[in-house]
């Protein structure tokens, strides 16, 4: 059941905190964000370690997050934030969006390595945003297509998992290995639904049987294990 304090004329709100160290871009996504009829501005925050004081106080669905502040970072703040289980609710852990830029591609690699499940470029249109925090709460993850070609070329190069056995990739049912490689592509439930005919519910499902089996967080490490692995290459071809 939804808190009573996290609805707005009926209509369930998704809390979000604020981080990043220039006032004035965070008070711009808080504008954009808070004429959404969905998201609410619950908390800002200058610098990394008071995102991780914040969020342990508030419990926010999602954290925006520059990944560059002064004194704790964003990657430093949300392998905080997502190692910090003892005060979240189990079923509906805080979730973290990783605002990025073309020239930190290697913070990709590390925010993945510390809990993130979003990515988006500061430069994204405003719209995506608020996609994006409404993504994450939902339980989905969140990689812009150009963020994605970054994760993929941080991964090539230090990669952070170990690649597949094809012990781990047969233990996949074949209608499992479709549904990675799709994931792989950057395409969300729905879309996935559409090209392989089957309900949204049918691909949640596939999912999180896949992420069960070979032993993954989440959609961001399921992408790097399907490139490292061979499922598909970076060409995007299985």
């Amino acid at each position: 059941m939804i808190d009573p304090e996290k609805r707005q004329g009926g209509v369930a709100m998704i809390r979000v905190l604020l981080a990043d160290d220039q006032s004035l871009f965070r008070a711009g996504l808080a504008m954009l964000l808070e004429a959404e009829p969905d998201i609410k501005v619950i908390a800002e925050a200058g610098d990394g370690g008071e995102a991780v004081r914040e969020a342990r106080l508030l419990q926010p669905d999602v954290v925006v997050m520059d990944v560059r502040m002064p004194g704790v970072d964003g990657v430093e703040a949300t392998r905080l934030i997502t190692e910090d289980v003892s005060s979240q609710d189990p079923d509906k852990p805080i979730r973290v969006l990783i605002l990025t830029a073309y020239n930190i591609d290697a913070a990709v690699g590390a925010a993945i390595r510390n809990g993130a499940t979003g990515f988006l470029l500061k430069d994204a249109a405003p719209a995506t945003l608020a996609d994006a925090v409404r993504a994450l709460a939902a339980g989905d993850a969140w990689l812009a297509p150009p963020v994605t070609r970054m994760l993929l070329r941080e991964f090539a190069a230090r990669p952070v998992l170990s690649a597949l056995t094809p012990e781990e990739m047969r233990a996949l049912t074949p209608r499992e290995r479709e549904v990675l490689s799709w994931v792989a592509r950057g395409l969300s439930n729905a879309e996935i639904a559409g090209e392989l005919v089957i309900g949204e519910a049918t691909v949640k499902t596939h999912v999180a049987r896949v992420l069960m089996k070979l032993g993954l967080r989440d959609r961001a490490q399921a992408v790097a294990a399907a490139y490292q692995s061979g499922l598909v290459e970076c060409g995007g071809d299985a």
